[in-house]
């Protein structure tokens, strides 16, 4: 493939990918208004666990990847694909305006029927009637020579059996020509590129496989708590359903569900149910049961120890799942802050993550009066938290 791509945002979507294109001999140009991570990247070094640094390493110096802060670099690229956050803001709504700046960048250098692929995750109907409008309004170049496709990232951090390469790909088009266009491109380095008819088919595709996910998260916390309430242990309830061999799909209980995705994709799924006026209600009680399970785990605190003022609490692991370092979105925040709300000195524990909303990971021991086990992280090393009071999301304890 002779082509030039852009990746816009570096982040834990657009770094693998970009690395992965460039790694097909294909001449890459990474872009992040984060200047310190540009730094970071031409220097070898990353956050993001699933990159290995020798590949990263050898393509920055050999110039196959080329990272920058710098738009205008877009003029030399054939291909642009955004990988930029679509957040939540704090009140809750999607948040388009990180994206929507990106797009605004990229307008002022696009060339004539250079493709643009959105990955971010969008409501349905953003690629056709928001994204597109937008470069047709900024660009100095006929609307006909403008090409935009989607194909939603499919990002799982962590995970060794998924990775980029042969998880199956959904693509689409705003026109013929731009869905066969971004066919062609994946299908460089992705084993399976799976056309949809539409951008908006691709665009809820997206939105429903994190929002199934979601509810299911959801109902086996509230399953555990029904568990709980009855001494029984959970883990053997759904190992015992799991031997049904079609038909259900095994899922255990946490503190909540945290993440770049699943928090979040299902909020604009039920954000646009709303708008055209057929609301997804199973979305929102979801939404409110996984908000509430702080609160559940504090009550269980203070049954368990008769008050928490002044009782010294160790959560452990403050990522949102286990063996990873990364604590987008993690449900631990909430739950720490409400047992200080309660009176409760709490200190955490994770090995994964340096630093944690200011604060520095404690040493495992047994010097407090209860242990909230919030991630389990492989490593850990249960005989050092001894006799010491547990609570779990996975068992009656």
């Amino acid at each position: 493939m002779n082509k030039s791509v852009g990746v816009i945002g570096l982040g834990y979507v657009g770094l693998p990918l970009a690395i992965e294109v460039a790694k097909k001999g294909i001449s890459v140009i990474g872009i992040d208004i984060d200047k310190s991570k540009i730094e970071a990247l031409n220097s070898g070094k990353t956050s993001i666990e699933d990159i290995n640094i020798g590949d990263l390493k050898t393509l920055t110096e050999n110039g196959r990847l080329e990272v920058t802060s710098d738009y205008s670099k877009i003029v030399l690229c054939d291909i642009l694909l955004v990988c930029v956050p679509t957040p939540l803001s704090n009140e809750r709504v999607p948040d388009l305006k990180p994206m929507l700046a990106a797009i605004r960048s990229i307008a002022a250098y696009l060339k004539p029927k250079t493709l643009v692929i959105i990955e971010s995750t969008v409501a349905t109907g953003t690629t056709r009637n928001t994204v597109l409008p937008l470069l047709e309004e900024l660009v100095n170049f006929p609307a006909n020579e403008i090409e935009v496709a989607y194909s939603p990232e499919r990002v799982d951090p962590s995970n060794k059996v998924w990775s980029l390469q042969n998880t199956p790909k959904i693509v689409s088009g705003i026109t013929q020509s731009s869905k066969l266009r971004a066919i062609e491109f994946y299908s460089n380095f992705i084993s399976e590129v799976i056309e949809c008819e539409s951008v908006e088919i691709a665009e809820t595709a997206k939105l429903l496989e994190n929002s199934f996910r979601f509810i299911n998260i959801s109902f086996i916390n509230e399953f555990g708590i029904f568990c709980n309430a009855l001494g029984i242990d959970i883990n053997q309830v759904v190992k015992a359903a799991g031997t049904k061999p079609y038909g259900f799909m095994e899922f255990y209980p946490s503190i909540g569900v945290g993440g770049h995705c699943i928090p979040v994709d299902p909020i604009y799924l039920s954000d646009k149910a709303r708008q055209v006026g057929s609301p997804i209600r199973m979305i929102e009680l979801a939404d409110q049961i996984n908000r509430d399970l702080p609160s559940y785990f504090v009550s269980r605190a203070e049954k368990k120890l008769n008050g928490l003022e002044g009782k010294k609490i160790l959560v452990v692991g403050v990522s949102y799942k286990p063996n990873i370092s990364d604590v987008r979105e993690t449900p631990v925040f909430n739950l720490i802050s409400a047992l200080r709300n309660k009176g409760a000195q709490v200190s955490w524990h994770d090995d994964l993550v340096k630093k944690f909303n200011g604060e520095e990971s404690t040493q495992l021991s047994n010097n407090f009066d209860l242990a909230i086990i919030a991630t389990a992280h492989d490593y850990l090393d249960w005989s050092k938290i001894g006799n010491l009071p547990i609570i779990t999301s996975r068992s009656s304890l």
